[in-house]
């Protein structure tokens, strides 16, 4: 009977664990279609050139 019991509480736990995975799994891709939602807006956000318009000083 112990080993039963021990059977079923480490099933539970595992179920747990996976629906728990799911929920991350779903929340990326959420976050994801967030973002790529806004891509093609012509006054989404302006992302600024890294490099600097002018060379270093000599």
């Amino acid at each position: 009977m112990y080993e039963y019991e021990l059977y079923r509480s480490t099933s539970a736990e595992l179920i747990r664990r996976a629906d728990a995975e799911r929920e991350i799994g779903r929340a990326r891709l959420a976050r994801r279609a967030a973002r790529r939602t806004g891509r093609g807006d012509p006054e989404g956000k302006v992302v600024e050139d890294r490099r600097t318009r002018f060379a270093p000083a000599a």
